[in-house]
């Protein structure tokens, strides 16, 4: 209204004085070194990481190792990028020395190593990672922790998720993305690790779809310049499986992503929609309760992406042909993945609840 504005403009024409201030709220604590409390273990980094100033994306692999009294239960990871503008994102597996004998000193080798001046052999070779003999390897647990721009780490109740942790090993990411930068920055990411008393009961499976998954794309992901194109992948559930947690994935050209679940009798169930998609902002989505899917249940994903001038993220100009490139995760290439972590089914599931406890 005209009298809010006037109101509003003589605030300003008086210096916008404060007001009454003990009316303000109390200024909110933001913690430090983590959101879930004080961590049983921290694994850091032997030394900063440089990200050279070369506007570069950078894909490497990267050792984290740690060395404890005994073995013990891992409740869930949380990693605390050092750096937030240029970590992307990570995958993280664990080196699980099992026969502490075979492996005397876990922190020798290279501590990192970047994929595109080597391949795996030679980088596994510095970084040794095989036990002293040279020939074998010790136990790698898979996808012990991930990270995405926005995400926070998924914590289920008590018997779900979590592995054992050996006393002697490495944080092993393949791969940690840093985005490109024009001037010299670093990165001193760590992790915090929260122990379990309890072995897990229920240990979590990870299905993934599209990019680098089990299932095809539909039709095969390349986007022409100057079109807005949709893709589809699908499957077919072969047991009851109960949902936890979900993770669409896209680059630059994502416009919008939906998922869905057809079961058996027809009927639909909703799993995700995005309609506006931003690649600077990427959740792993837990659900409310565990969700049951019965087998022959029906999973459709749907990607749409902008090949166009009207894109302002389109990394080309003008727009050019973009898609898939064989084990490329570099940002200027496509992706379109759903990766899906669930256990298999247990009556009873649709009453567990995924809430986090405040």
């Amino acid at each position: 209204s005209d009298s809010a504005i006037a109101m509003v403009k003589t605030w300003v024409e008086n210096g916008c004085p404060i007001g009454d201030s003990t009316q303000l709220p109390q200024v909110p604590v933001w913690p430090s070194g983590s959101l879930y409390g004080t961590p049983d273990l921290v694994v850091k980094a032997k030394e900063p990481f440089l990200i050279k100033g070369d506007n570069k994306d950078r894909f490497m692999l990267m050792k984290f190792p740690y060395e404890m009294e005994k073995d013990t239960f891992i409740r869930f990871i949380e990693f605390m990028p050092g750096n937030k503008r240029l970590v992307h994102h990570l995958n993280g597996f664990l080196i699980q020395y099992y026969e502490p004998e075979k492996k005397k000193n876990v922190f020798e080798g290279d501590h990192y190593t970047d994929t595109q001046v080597m391949d795996y052999k030679e980088a596994y070779e510095r970084m040794k990672l095989s036990n002293d003999d040279g020939n074998t390897f010790p136990m790698l647990t898979p996808s012990v922790v991930n990270y995405l721009p926005g995400v926070e780490p998924a914590i289920y109740p008590q018997g779900i998720g979590g592995f054992k942790m050996y006393r002697k090993g490495a944080l092993f990411l393949k791969d940690i993305h840093y985005g490109p930068t024009p001037v010299d920055r670093y990165d001193s990411s760590c992790f915090n690790i929260f122990f379990s008393p309890l072995p897990p009961e229920r240990p979590l499976r990870e299905f993934q779809m599209g990019t680098l998954g089990s299932t095809p794309i539909e039709p095969p992901l390349s986007i022409p310049p100057n079109e807005v194109k949709t893709f589809r992948t699908r499957y077919t559930l072969p047991e009851d499986w109960s949902l936890l947690t979900i993770n669409p994935h896209m680059h630059l050209l994502g416009k919008s992503f939906l998922a869905y679940a057809v079961k058996p009798d027809g009927d639909t169930i909703p799993l995700i929609r995005i309609r506006q998609w931003d690649f600077r902002w990427q959740y792993f989505y837990t659900f409310k309760n565990l969700l049951k899917l019965p087998a022959g249940t029906r999973i459709e994903v749907i990607g749409v992406y902008d090949n166009t001038k009207d894109n302002p993220l389109n990394p080309f100009s003008p727009p050019q042909t973009v898609g898939e490139r064989e084990g490329s995760m570099r940002t200027t290439d496509e992706m379109f993945q759903f990766i899906i972590n669930y256990v298999p089914y247990k009556p009873g599931d649709e009453n567990i609840s995924l809430e986090k406890k405040k």
